[in-house]
């Protein structure tokens, strides 16, 4: 491509002649009029089809990659596992090809996505100190001078976008609040929007029972009152282990009133000796 600008840059700005230009770069006068003619300035080749050792594999390979894609990053087979699997059942070429294979997969998939409406996505918006988003991710660090994998932590902004990252060897409910804690200090406060009431609600795992605080929470959402306050109601009833069946309420059938009321019903039949009297 770079040869192509040359000669067109000589040709049209310069003015060298043809001949000039096939002493400078050794073509033949054709292949310098050829490139001059073209309209683009990338000379294109027809490239043949030509059998690939993988295509007695591409439908078993799609169907890897298709079923591949439905699972989780941890659990998802890389491509150097996919190629070792395609050569245990005769695949003999490269796992270059492969991978280009896999390229072109996930691109024809990504189109078709798109096309159908389903890759289309929403961005969301959020106002300033109103919510965060935590997720965690692996990584390997040289730790004693042996390798361990470490669990990280990330805390971001949905808004300013700033982060914390934080490093623990497992992923437990004590890393989890800490990895909370420490962001929020960095952040100099809790974002809004409810979040509060749920960091405080999942630090009470810590102080109780691991099953029930869930069971609290799944209770208060039942009752259509999420709040903290009822469901710390719900946990200490849970703890003590004491029933909180709500009493029964009579119902008002039930109820006797001391003085029964009495209906009016004088003006009532008075309006009807009156519309008696009209009709005849």
């Amino acid at each position: 491509m770079a040869l192509l600008c040359v000669i067109r840059r000589w040709h049209f700005r310069e003015h060298l002649s043809i001949r000039e230009i096939c002493r400078r770069t050794g073509l033949s006068r054709n292949t310098i009029r050829k490139y001059l003619r073209a309209g683009g300035v990338e000379p294109k080749f027809n490239v043949p089809d030509r059998a690939s050792k993988l295509d007695p594999f591409a439908d078993r390979l799609s169907a890897w990659l298709k079923t591949e894609s439905k699972k989780s990053r941890k659990q998802k087979r890389t491509m150097k596992q996919l190629h070792v699997d395609l050569v245990s059942l005769g695949y003999e070429g490269s796992y270059n090809r492969v991978a280009a294979f896999a390229r072109e997969w996930r691109d024809d998939r990504q189109r078709e996505l798109q096309t159908t409406g389903r890759g289309t996505f929403v961005p969301l918006a959020f106002e300033p100190g109103e919510a965060f988003q935590f997720d965690w991710s692996e990584d390997w660090a040289i730790i004693g001078n042996e390798r361990t994998k470490l669990q990280i932590a990330h805390t971001k902004l949905s808004y300013f976008r700033a982060f914390i990252v934080r490093a623990y060897l497992l992923q437990t409910h004590e890393m989890l609040f800490d990895a909370h804690n420490h962001a929020f200090r960095v952040f100099a406060g809790i974002p809004g929007r409810g979040d509060r009431e749920m960091v405080d609600n999942l630090a009470l795992v810590l102080q109780h029972d691991e099953q029930a605080v869930p069971s609290a929470v799944d209770m208060a959402l039942k009752s259509g009152v999420p709040t903290k306050t009822h469901v710390l109601n719900l946990l200490h009833r849970l703890v003590d282990g004491k029933s909180f069946t709500p009493p029964t309420l009579d119902a008002p059938q039930a109820l006797t009133l001391t003085n029964e009321p009495k209906a009016n019903v004088e003006r009532y039949d008075a309006l009807r000796k009156t519309e008696a009297r009209h009709a005849s």
